[in-house]
């Protein structure tokens, strides 16, 4: 009984996050998108070599993707075997695959591994391709419900590394952003893929970035950014609300060399925005107007500057990993309000990578070496108390790490891992 009424718990405090915007809670990075777990009770110390194994798999083809993890299955994209097509693989609780279904092609050129994590609602699961393809499947079985060739339709736009994004789905809709001289961003029906609405077209590339649904003074609005604008969109209709492109006086605009890699999605909370991305581009935060049709600086940091690992905001204060060079970086914490750095801190043998929170912890991923680091969501330093290595896959160990149900999910490339954490 006790399980149960802990279960159920679990479920309303998640479902009270759905209410707030009506956003899907299975989508990437958490039910809130923003790397934060409503999971209770976990390991403040993990034995020596690692949490208990639940599972490890070494077929999930490669990707930089995430798991999702809905009810007793788990959802995982892919490469098929000849590497020439992107696949849904869906897994039991205990790592038994139950099926694996191609949906779209790859980007082509640099790094084609499949980036989309799922996002489920309603019994059917939507990913977007590396080529823009925008797809809706049947969670039962795989099938193929729709499919819209929507970077292909809208002429998307991309830099180096094609498309990378994960669907923010809501109401009755499926957000994918395009960009280029069409439209920015656009809304299609998520029972049969067809244009709900398109935004006017900023002209921009796009950017790596997965877009969030928030709520501010009662109104709604979708959070992202391009190449090199971060914007506001009405939900219901598609009308650009807001623009800023004022990155900082050394790296701003199209003509800088530094336009072509925003691979983060923004933090929100009670109308204030951060966005940062890395290669000393460094972060700012924005206060929303309280009719959502401005934005204004509230504050710059040149400490926080992460590469692709995301961020979290843990009690008034940011956590993420810094940009130093493409193979190192340090661990730092920001104070939300401020924008003061409390500290930058190298992870001793370790560079930068992806984070995660659950619990008061985080939960680090170190992108060279594949360590799974264990800490403190401290203001006062960052000490990892546990740690363990991934030493299955091959490639960067880009993936962002899931925790569902007090079990940690470990991608990298072709092999994925489950651990017992609580």
């Amino acid at each position: 009984m006790k399980k149960v009424f802990m279960g159920l718990a679990m479920m309303a405090s998640v479902c009270a996050v759905a209410q707030t915007t009506g956003a899907s809670v299975n989508g990437w990075r958490g039910p809130e998108n923003n790397g934060s777990y409503p999971d209770k009770g976990l390991l403040d110390e993990w034995p020596e070599g690692g949490p208990q194994l639940v599972f490890g798999v070494e077929d999930a083809g490669k990707g930089y993707s995430s798991a999702q993890v809905v009810g007793d299955r788990i959802y995982l994209t892919g490469m098929n075997d000849q590497e020439d097509k992107e696949v849904l693989n869906c897994y039991t609780l205990d790592g038994k695959r139950l099926y694996q279904v191609e949906y779209g092609n790859p980007w082509k050129q640099s790094y084609p591994e499949t980036r989309t994590t799922a996002t489920y609602s309603d019994g059917k699961l939507y990913v977007v391709s590396g080529m823009g393809e925008v797809v809706c499947l049947n969670a039962e079985d795989g099938a193929i419900v729709w499919k819209v060739d929507a970077g292909e339709k809208y002429a998307r736009k991309t830099g180096n590394w094609g498309t990378s994004e994960c669907p923010l789905v809501y109401d009755d809709k499926v957000i994918y952003t395009p960009c280029g001289d069409q439209t920015t961003i656009v809304a299609l029906n998520k029972n049969t893929g067809e244009e709900v609405w398109k935004s006017r077209a900023l002209g921009d590339k796009s950017g790596y970035v997965s877009p969030i649904l928030i709520s501010y003074k009662g109104k709604r609005q979708i959070v992202s950014s391009t190449a090199v604008t971060a914007f506001g969109v009405n939900p219901d209709n598609g009308e650009i609300e807001w623009t800023f492109d004022d990155w900082g006086p050394k790296h701003y605009g199209n003509t800088s060399r530094f336009d072509n890699i925003a691979p983060n999605s923004a933090l929100y909370q009670d109308g204030k925005i951060f966005f940062c991305h890395g290669y000393d581009i460094n972060g700012f935060q924005l206060q929303l107007a309280d009719d959502l049709k401005s934005v204004t600086l509230t504050w710059r940091t040149e400490v926080l500057d992460t590469h692709h690992g995301g961020y979290v905001l843990v009690d008034g204060y940011i956590y993420g990993s810094n940009w130093v060079n493409n193979n190192m970086g340090n661990w730092c914490c920001i104070d939300w309000n401020t924008g003061e750095a409390k500290y930058e801190t190298p992870w001793q043998g370790k560079g930068k990578g992806s984070i995660i929170t659950a619990d008061g912890k985080l939960f680090c991923y170190d992108e060279r070496r594949g360590t799974v680091g264990l800490a403190k969501a401290d203001p006062n330093g960052f000490e990892v108390t546990s740690e363990f290595r991934i030493e299955k896959g091959s490639g960067p160990y880009w993936a962002h790490l899931a925790i569902s149900n007090g079990v940690l999910y470990v991608r990298h490339a072709n092999a994925f891992y489950a651990y017992k954490i609580n």
